[in-house]
């Protein structure tokens, strides 16, 4: 069965209930959210998609998330998300939404960041591989492995956010 999405509008107001597929493939705006996922040592956590998967099987992503459900919060979204994808219950921040018009239709995407555990039991069914990677190790991967769209554009955004006075990270 297709999930239903909110399909919204250019300033991320809620139109009305439509299915993901849909919204895909007429190119209605919708929400995603996503999660930079990071251990205790600053490690980001890349995954590979499932060769299964409709949507860039194969690709790796260096944020973890999906469409935002009728009546969800981005925050709300995400957590499951996280719970669903990698087997962890955390509470992820929001840090910002943009819209995106990269990958497969355009949406909303909210970013936020997530302090994860080193050991996650990820879902064989959407990631095929994962690894926990130094930000040097990160840049030069995003140079040689094929990526998805989301993944550029949401780690990018990411780090000139983390750059901004007062949003630093260790």
């Amino acid at each position: 069965m297709d999930e239903l999405v909110e399909r919204v509008d250019d300033q991320d107001r809620v139109m009305g209930v439509v299915s993901r597929r849909q919204a895909v493939r007429e190119g209605w705006l919708h929400r995603v959210a996503v999660t930079v996922c990071r251990d205790a040592g600053g490690r980001t956590i890349v995954t590979r998609r499932s060769e299964r998967l409709s949507r860039f099987p194969e690709l790796y992503e260096v944020v973890v998330g999906g469409a935002v459900g009728v009546g969800e919060s981005y925050e709300q979204a995400a957590a499951r998300e996280l719970t669903e994808e990698l087997g962890v219950r955390v509470q992820p921040r929001l840090l910002f939404a943009f819209l995106n018009r990269s990958g497969l239709s355009p949406h909303w995407l909210g970013v936020h960041e997530a302090v994860v555990p080193d050991a996650v039991t990820a879902d064989p069914d959407e990631i095929a591989w994962y690894g926990w990677l130094t930000e040097p190790e990160l840049r030069s991967a995003l140079l040689r492995w094929r990526f998805t769209p989301d993944s550029h554009e949401a780690f990018s955004r990411y780090l000139a956010f983390r750059l901004r006075p007062g949003n630093a990270r260790s």
